[in-house]
């Protein structure tokens, strides 16, 4: 049962007054604000306002997760501005349920540190110069590709809409715990041969990426960048980490899509 929340907002005016009523409306029905300990975490704003708070709050598998939407796509967002009423009623019935999603887990090998960080969307492996890109695929042990190209986007399920799908990927339903692998302008000539569409691979599945030729790379972590220097290799998967996601009861992935993409 949810008694206490706390709210992460984008820093605009809109965001800022959806805050206001959002708090009035929750604490007349009985909703307790605590900064340290709560039980849902609700972020105003778009899709980005939705991945800062996850970031922010260090991926917790303890307590829920849901966006109001009062941004543009919103796709992350579960609640429109114009539900937020019928939202907080559901709250306090408990009529609502929750989705696991999976969480990708990355380590990155460089000379001198092993460096650890969790995404939910993907990570984006690039040379640090923006130039081509080599490098070895395995998919656990075995070799998946020779990959010459602009980069490799590794996104999760729940990541598969984002910038996965602006580079050809698919579309996965997000409660699925896959990685996609997705080529990101791949070369193919007489010279180079590269998978020209994404794989797909089930939960567990520990993919590793082994630069060649430059060793310093530039890794975008949910659309945050980050240099490596003399990285050796690049290991990531979506094993055990869960994040759970609150979702209204009529919620479907396909009626989201349709909306979000097609209307």
């Amino acid at each position: 049962m949810i008694k206490s929340y706390r709210i992460f907002r984008n820093d605009n005016d809109k965001s800022t007054k959806v805050e206001q009523v959002i708090n009035e409306k929750m604490k007349l029905n009985g909703f307790i604000y605590d900064d340290s300990n709560y039980d849902l975490a609700i972020a105003i704003g778009g899709d980005g306002s939705f991945l800062r708070m996850i970031k922010q709050t260090n991926f917790n598998s303890d307590i829920l997760y849901v966006g109001i939407n009062a941004g543009t796509l919103g796709f992350a967002q579960e609640v429109s501005l114009e539900e937020v009423d019928d939202f907080i009623e559901e709250l306090k019935n408990n009529n609502y349920k929750i989705d696991s999603i999976g969480v990708q887990e990355t380590k990155v090998v460089t000379e001198d540190v092993d460096s650890y960080f969790y995404s939910l969307n993907e990570i984006v492996i690039r040379q640090e110069d923006l130039n081509t890109i080599a490098l070895d695929i395995f998919v656990e042990d075995e070799l998946l590709e020779s990959f010459v190209g602009d980069g490799i986007l590794i996104s999760t399920s729940f990541g598969s809409t984002a910038y996965n799908l602006s580079h050809g990927g698919s579309i996965v339903y997000n409660t699925f715990h896959t990685l996609q692998i997705t080529p990101v302008a791949p070369l193919n000539n007489k010279s180079y041969r590269n998978l020209l569409n994404s794989v797909i691979l089930p939960e567990n599945k520990r993919v590793t990426l082994i630069p060649k030729r430059s060793k310093d790379i530039l890794i975008t972590v949910d659309g945050e960048n980050n240099v490596y220097k003399d990285a050796n290799k690049i290991e990531t998967v979506v094993d055990k980490k869960r994040i759970k996601c609150l979702r209204r009861k009529d919620y479907d992935f396909s009626k989201k899509i349709n909306e979000k993409f097609l209307k």
